[in-house]
């Protein structure tokens, strides 16, 4: 059975948690980044880490392209942060990434943190 990006969410929260549980805060965003997509793939999800996504503007595919951090099952995408401070533009960033490819669900973490809980924003479209 396919999941939604509802069930996608909630299992996406828990690997996040697991990972801060192991590895704490201060890290670089890079080592974060690489431990979620372990763990995500160990959950069976399809997850991309960095893929390239075209551009589409004005209806027309450039040759340019954008990254996000990662995305799982084609359906979720993840910013991952290690900041002490994350900034509206942060916030705006995964808004501006959902619309650019049109997908519904987006997840922003930020691992330095002393609480993940209160890290984790979710960003909602369409």
């Amino acid at each position: 059975m396919e999941m939604t990006e509802n069930d996608i969410y909630f299992k996406t929260r828990e690997a996040i948690v697991k990972v801060f549980n192991s590895l704490g805060p201060g890290l670089q965003k890079s080592t974060y980044e690489s431990v979620l997509f372990y763990e995500l793939c160990k959950m069976g999800f399809n997850v991309k880490s960095q893929p390239s996504l075209p551009i589409i503007y004005d209806n027309t595919k450039l040759n340019d392209s954008y990254k996000v951090d990662l995305l799982i099952d084609n359906k979720v995408i993840i910013s991952i942060k290690s900041e002490e401070f994350i900034t509206e533009t942060n916030h705006q960033e995964i808004n501006t990434y959902l619309k650019l490819c049109d997908k519904k669900l987006g997840i922003m973490v930020n691992f330095n943190t002393t609480n993940i809980e209160q890290s984790i924003n979710v960003k909602v479209t369409g």
